[in-house]
This record gives C-alpha cells, sequence and structure tokens, in this order.
C-alpha cells in the first residue's frame, strides 16, 4: 500500500490510500478520482515531503567515534570503524 497527498484544481488536498503505484494512474485514467470537499475530477499528486527517521538515540548514525585500540586497527567486533569504508 502507498499513500498519496492529492489536490485537486481547486487547491484541496487530501490523502488517499492505493494498493500499488501504477494504481494511482488507472484510477486516475478511469476517472475514480475526486476531491471529497468539492467533487472536482480534476486530481493530480500534491508534492510531498518524504518521511525521515530522526538520529536521535542512534549511536550508530551521524559521527563515528575515533578509534580507541590504534594497535588492532579496528579489528575488534565491537569498534565502531570496523569494516568501515
Amino acid at each position: 500500500m502507498i499513500k498519496y497527498r492529492l489536490q485537486c484544481s481547486e487547491g484541496h488536498q487530501f490523502d488517499e490510500w492505493f494498493k500499488s503505484m501504477s494504481s494511482y494512474d488507472e484510477r486516475k485514467d478511469a476517472g475514480d478520482l475526486v476531491c471529497p470537499e468539492c467533487g472536482d475530477g480534476k486530481v493530480s499528486k500534491a508534492l510531498m515531503a518524504p518521511s525521515v527517521g530522526s538520529t536521535v538515540g542512534k549511536p550508530w548514525q551521524g559521527n563515528a567515534p575515533a578509534c580507541s585500540s590504534a594497535s588492532d586497527g579496528c579489528a575488534s567486533a565491537g569498534c565502531p570503524m570496523a569494516n568501515a569504508g
């Protein structure tokens, strides 16, 4: 399932769920998409920002700490720099 933010030619925005990306095109081509507020059939996808998770509380994201074990060259599995690159 995928959710799109849609907008009618009058500027009303609403969300609609679709089985797949191609399902939107099929329903649009069939004229099955109408604005729930005004009944306008001229509906298109509105600009949406992707949902991006926060890095708060996730120590493995962002800047990695410096390796504390320079002698083994980050060979230990617990080192944040192991297998980097």
